[in-house]
């Protein structure tokens, strides 16, 4: 029998067991009865291509600029851009980056996407291009083989970025054009094949699209770091919008399904960006509310909950975020 962790603070105070298989794993996480649920996500999937979806550089190149908020904000329990802002169509966007490192890209333009709109009050509503920060980001990183969130966004501030939808959509100038495949269990996509190469920067829209590419930019007016302080954060997702942060994924966390994730067991993968847009508490645990970009079969219709105010696995040490230019 493995030993059942005890919780204080919301920590696990026992050493993490070091378990081979996802079975193993899923069965000592569902034992210990912590914050989460475990099952399977990905079916017969090897560490090396979950390696290959964690493409975030960690502790890689900060903005020159931190923005800290006045400590005077009176913050809600609980917050929910999705609610806040019904209109806004790409809020409610689970996008996928199939076999391509491009997390880093994907938690930039999704956080763009929604913050336009909430600036521009609903009259905009872009889906601004993972393809085109993808292929044209040069001092971004290394495309599919991974990149960094702070050069994404101050990319977009230099260089502006076009619109882009899902693959196969038609959706604006440039879209994904990466196949989503099928990396879990109970999906309809095609099976996944391996890591993709990174699609080139042609600087052109689609037959299909009538504004050429460069009227098609949009830029960012101020790009900057979100402090690593709990209260920082949440007012500037309740000010702002959504935020990217940059975390370690460990090997059980491709096995989230629900409740409140903290790292229980296992090695780490990598590291992974996403779009984070509200908190709450649940069941008494804190946490911050998340959008993947591994589709919406994996998690909880992808999104997933991680525990708030603790760092957990450095989620609050690398947040970015801006303004746009309208």
């Amino acid at each position: 029998m493995w030993r059942v962790c005890v919780f204080a603070l919301l920590s696990v105070t026992c050493a993490r067991p070091q378990l081979h298989t996802h079975d193993e794993m899923i069965s000592f996480i569902n034992a210990a009865r912590s914050t989460w649920t475990a099952g399977v996500n990905f079916d017969n999937v090897p560490k090396k291509y979950l390696k290959s979806l964690c493409g975030t550089v960690l502790k890689g190149p900060r903005l020159p600029h931190t923005v800290k908020h006045s400590t005077n904000v009176k913050l809600p329990d609980s917050f929910d851009l999705r609610d806040q802002w019904p209109n806004c169509k790409t809020l409610n966007q689970i996008r996928d980056q199939g076999s391509c490192g491009s997390c880093w890209a994907f938690g930039a333009v999704e956080s763009i996407s929604d913050r336009i709109c909430i600036h521009s009050k609903g009259k905009q509503s872009p889906e601004i291009s993972a393809e085109d920060l993808l292929s044209c980001c040069d001092q971004c990183g290394f495309g599919c083989s991974g990149g960094f969130p702070a050069e994404a966004w101050d990319y977009w501030r230099r260089s502006g970025l076009v619109t882009g939808g899902l693959y196969n959509s038609d959706v604006g100038c440039r879209p994904y054009s990466i196949a989503p495949c099928e990396h879990h269990v109970n999906g309809t996509r095609p099976p996944c094949s391996g890591e993709q190469d990174t699609p080139k920067c042609t600087g052109v829209c689609i037959p299909k699209y009538s504004v050429p590419y460069k009227q098609d930019k949009h830029f960012g007016s101020k790009v900057y770091n979100v402090p690593s302080d709990q209260q920082q954060i949440m007012t500037e997702l309740y000010t702002n919008g959504p935020v990217e942060a940059a975390f370690t994924v460990y090997e059980d966390f491709p096995l989230y399904k629900s409740g409140v994730y903290q790292h229980l067991t296992g090695s780490a993968l990598g590291g992974h960006a996403v779009k984070i847009l509200g908190w709450g508490e649940e069941n008494g645990t804190p946490f911050w509310l998340v959008a993947n970009s591994w589709n919406s079969d994996w998690g909880d219709n992808g999104y997933f909950k991680i525990l708030r105010g603790h760092d957990e696995c450095g989620i609050e040490s690398e947040m970015v975020a801006g303004l746009p230019k309208l």
